[in-house]
């Protein structure tokens, strides 16, 4: 059984390090690893009772080295084994900002405040909501944004997955083997995915609708039992019904505690950096997902996560920081 940090009235960790990560990924599971082994006092801070971020939520990963198919919530539990061996997991602990007093930062949370040196923020995304009629009413009641958590609940059922990009056509693939019916729904004209995907969908004759634009979801006020969408072809509506619908329309960065600090976003939110993960504050990091122009995926994240760290004590000893 995984063990992990909780709250307690004892605490089990301290609240001084060389560097603090904000996010446990693969991005800052990596770093962690590098920042200790560069001599360094280092802790992760992690929003979520169970630490692995995205990397946890895929079905399926069949294109990490080393692996030739893993299912993502093992490889995230390796990557927290390896990291255990070196530094602190925080769990349930929710960073609110960041200031500069002197030459520490000073790192506030929901529960305690941590102070460091330096800071790599490895907070990866979350899911993009549809804002549709019918999305918040019926989300736990037969839509769901990840497959691998909430899949098993509608074995031999009909489902849906909007979205025709690879977490879309990676969803689907996973369902397939759980659910009686699956399909992917998309606004695209195309499909968007890795044609090493659309070959595996059509293989497996998962159709999809393309040009379609979700209007509502439908349910009987207890759980979802379809939705409504228009053709964007001939400007027809049209209904489906289904047991259940995982939504993979894109992410939003986790960025909003940065604000106060001044570290540098893009128009969407992602974190701009140079080539070494530096943001514009000297002294703080970004690695993975959170990065503008990452290519989402766990081995960039993975790379850049030992890239940050590097950098970080590079800077250390020519005192840029």
């Amino acid at each position: 059984m995984m063990q992990f940090n909780v709250r307690s009235n004892e605490r089990d960790y301290e609240t001084d390090y060389d560097v603090i990560i904000i996010g446990a990924g693969a991005a800052g599971y990596s770093a962690g690893i590098y920042i200790k082994r560069s001599g360094m006092s280092v802790a992760i801070l992690e929003r979520e009772a169970v630490p692995g971020g995205n990397t946890a939520l895929s079905p399926l990963v069949e294109n990490y080295l080393g692996f030739k198919a893993i299912e993502g919530s093992d490889l995230a539990e390796e990557f927290r084994k390896h990291y255990s061996e070196y530094g602190k997991i925080i769990t349930e602990i929710e960073v609110r900002d960041i200031k500069k007093e002197g030459n520490n930062f000073v790192i506030e949370t929901n529960r305690e405040t941590f102070t460091a040196r330096a800071v790599i923020v490895s907070t990866g995304t979350t899911h993009r909501k549809m804002n549709v009629p019918g999305e918040e009413e019926y989300y736990g009641k037969g839509i769901s944004y990840c497959s691998t958590c909430d899949g098993y609940l509608f074995k031999g059922k009909d489902v849906a997955v909007i979205g025709g990009g690879n977490s879309g056509a990676i969803s689907a693939l996973y369902l397939n083997g759980i659910a009686k019916n699956v399909s992917i729904i998309a606004h695209s004209k195309i499909k968007k995915c890795e044609d090493a995907y659309i070959k595996s969908l059509d293989e497996k004759k998962i159709p999809f609708i393309l040009n379609a634009e979700t209007e509502e979801f439908l349910g009987d006020g207890k759980k979802l039992t379809g939705l409504r969408y228009k053709d964007l072809v001939t400007g027809d509506e049209k209904t489906v019904n289904l047991d259940g619908v995982f939504i993979y329309i894109g992410v939003i960065p986790q960025t909003s505690f940065l604000k106060n600090i001044g570290v540098k976003l893009d128009s969407h939110g992602f974190i701009v950096t140079d080539d070494k993960c530096r943001t514009n504050v000297p002294g703080i990091y970004a690695a993975g997902d959170v990065i503008a122009g990452s290519e989402e995926q766990i081995a960039t994240a993975v790379g850049d996560g030992s890239r940050a760290a590097i950098t970080l004590y590079t800077d250390k000893m020519n005192k840029k920081f």
